[in-house]
């Protein structure tokens, strides 16, 4: 079995730290992902670059990846008008997202969930020659709400499902759901679902987040997002912690003989590369 990483530092890393990096310097941060053996990257969010500055520039950006044969570039939308802004920059793979909790949903979106999950409905409907995927973020544990029942997460996976959305990631946004927990919900949706493909998105606050994989793992999961260098949160969630660092996902599953495709040296240098780029924005 193999698994499948992608790295959300273009993304999810780079919307919490207190500096923006110039559209170069991520192009650069790209090139050495995909030199480490990264297939999948998750580029650039389509968000109100008021609201998350760290985005500005995601037009500018997909146009300056680095093109190669078997690499993959997602973005993410919040909305309607992401989706729009993303389809007319080129984008190839676009991840809509939801929040499973009311709470995260205003804070995040601006708006309650069915008023969120309708406007990203309408966007999907108007393009039917786009590959989307989706995330739901506060699967498990929510900032404002506390502990997501797992039949509210049902609820939300099955109005994506609604859309023809096939391939779903359900994200410990706090990185605070115990493994068993993660694991319940998981099971749930799944059992409910069983033709949809599901992945995880992981925070880690208490550096539970590789026991989780493993139990993931055992249970057949094969994609996990993880960000290199484990930067990474939610500026709309207060006590989001980073993400599962992509350098420990990647020794964690080749210790135990799970392939990635990924280069742990080059992997390492590219963290390197990171923390250079944002002393430099500093």
């Amino acid at each position: 079995m193999a698994v499948t990483i992608t790295d959300v530092v273009l993304r999810d890393g780079l919307q919490d730290e207190p500096v923006v990096v110039p559209v170069a310097d991520r192009v650069l941060i790209a090139e050495a992902l995909v030199a480490a053996g990264v297939r999948h990257i998750e580029a650039a969010s389509f968000v109100n670059p008021q609201r998350v500055p760290q985005m500005a520039g995601a037009e500018e950006l997909l146009q300056r990846l680095p093109d190669r044969e078997n690499v993959r570039y997602s973005v993410l939308a919040l909305n309607a008008r992401g989706v729009q802004r993303a389809v007319a920059a080129g984008a190839e793979e676009i991840v809509v997202v939801a929040s499973a909790s009311p709470g995260h949903s205003r804070a995040n979106a601006g708006r309650d969930v069915d008023a969120a999950i309708a406007d990203i409905a309408t966007a999907v409907a108007e393009n039917p020659g786009v590959r989307f995927a989706a995330g739901i973020s506060t699967a498990f544990v929510c900032p404002f709400d506390g502990e997501v029942p797992p039949s509210a997460l049902l609820a939300v996976t099955r109005r994506f499902a609604d859309m023809g959305v096939r391939r779903i990631g359900l994200a410990d946004t706090l990185g605070t759901a115990e493994p068993a927990r993660v694991s319940r919900s998981l099971s749930y949706v799944r059992d409910a679902l069983p033709n949809l493909e599901f992945g995880l998105h992981l925070h880690n606050a208490h550096g539970q987040a590789l026991s989780t994989v493993g139990a993931a793992v055992d249970a057949g999961i094969t994609r996990f997002d993880s960000a290199a260098g484990g930067y990474g949160g939610c500026p709309f969630a207060p006590g989001a912690h980073g993400n599962i660092a992509t350098e420990d996902l990647v020794a964690y599953l080749h210790a135990r003989d799970i392939p990635t495709g990924i280069d742990e040296t080059a992997l390492a240098a590219t963290v390197v590369l990171i923390k250079d780029v944002l002393a430099r924005a500093a």
